[in-house]
Parts: structure tokens; sequence; C-alpha cells
């Protein structure tokens, strides 16, 4: 069995309580749409199935091992296998989010910008925290080729020098992720503040020029 020091399961978990309150006091998920997850060693912990974000009782989070086997808490979210792929084609990621998020599920009805881009580049903030987000065309949830989805447009753009931080899911929503909670919160809130900007405006804002995206990968390296 896995081995794991107590304090570091302990902090992944009140992490994960953390975050699951703060998205739903600021109206970023609701009932138990949406799951979250940390990475700790070799194995990861990740909200239950049908757990509202909001109210987590960090001792029923589901423990999970290197193998995928559950070895403690209630049962793992069934979207546990799309986590597992992400943690491992990204090995910076340590921190996964995913929401309903309303703006950014609207703009998979309404129609997103592109195939490898959901909104244009509007703000700089977009460009530095945010960078591309493929859109992932629409299976139930918790169906596995997700996962190979999203594990291709991880490896495809990482080989080719701009990483990805998120994917939108068709009808379902963001999936994010970063080195920490903080990181990956700055994602998705950025992410779906972004969305609500360009539905407000009725999707007529020119992105932002070529001249202004190089002079932000010069400055901030951003990853665009």
């Amino acid at each position: 069995m896995t081995q794991l020091p107590n304090t570091a399961v302990d902090e992944a978990r009140n992490q994960i309580v953390r975050v699951g309150t703060s998205l739903f006091t600021r109206g970023y998920v609701h009932a138990s749409a949406g799951n979250i997850s940390a990475k700790v060693g070799d194995c990861h912990l990740i909200t239950p199935t049908d757990a509202p974000l909001g109210f987590l009782d960090p001792r029923r989070l589901a423990l999970v091992d290197v193998h995928g086997e559950q070895i403690a808490g209630d049962r793992a979210s069934k979207t546990l296998a799309l986590h597992r792929r992400i943690y491992a084609a990204d090995p910076t990621a340590r921190f996964i989010i995913h929401t309903h998020s309303t703006h950014l599920v609207a703009l998979t009805l309404t129609g997103v910008w592109s195939q490898d881009d959901v909104l244009p580049p509007l703000t700089p903030y977009y460009v530095m925290k945010v960078g591309h987000v493929p859109h992932i065309p629409y299976h139930r949830p918790g169906d596995p080729r997700v996962a190979d989805l999203v594990t291709a447009r991880i490896v495809d753009r990482a080989a080719g020098g701009t990483p990805i931080r998120a994917v939108l899911l068709e009808r379902l929503g963001p999936v994010v992720w970063g080195p920490d909670p903080a990181a990956a919160l700055a994602v998705l809130e950025e992410l779906e503040e972004t969305a609500r900007l360009w539905l407000q405006t009725d999707r007529r804002p020119e992105p932002l020029p070529a001249h202004a995206i190089d002079e932000l990968r010069s400055a901030f390296r951003a990853a665009w």
C-alpha cells in the first residue's frame, strides 16, 4: 500500500475544501456539479461522486493510489480517469478544478471562437494567465474517450511550445490545472470572466493585435 505523510494528505484535503467553498460562495459552482483533485506524491485526492463542492467534508474525500485503486474516503468522482490522465500528461499539474461555470457552458451552446481557442485573446491577462484553451466535443460525463482527447491536446500543445492550462468540455464546462490551488483558480477565474465579457459584448470585440501579443511574449513569457 502507498504510504504518504499524514501532513501532506491533510493539507491537500484542506486545500480542496477551501477551494470548493470559495468557488461555491462566488457562484462558480452549483449543486453537485464539478470536481476538484490534488496530486499528493504518486497518489490523488479527489472529491467524491455527486459531492456539493461548497460543503465538502475533508474526511470523505477519495484517496486513490498510484494504480488508480481507491484506498480511503467515499466513492471517487466519475471523472477520476480524466484527472489522472491530465496529471500523467502534464508533470507540472498538481491541482485540477472542473466546474460547470455558467458563462463557459453558455459559450459552448452559442459557439466557441474556434476549436483550438474557445475565446479570442481579448485582454493581456487572458493571454498571460490562461493562454490557449481547446474545445472538447460533447461526451457523456465520465466517458473515458474524453481523457484521450484531452491528453492529445496537452501533448500536441506542449510539443508546439505553447503548453495549455485548460480545456473546455462542450456543455460541461472548463477543466483547469496548475502547480497549486492558487494557479489553477487564477486560470479558472480569468477564463470564466473573459467568457462573460465576450458574451456580454455580443462577441464583437477584436482580439489583441499580433504586435501586442508579441510584446506579452517578450515581456512576460506568455505561452501564446
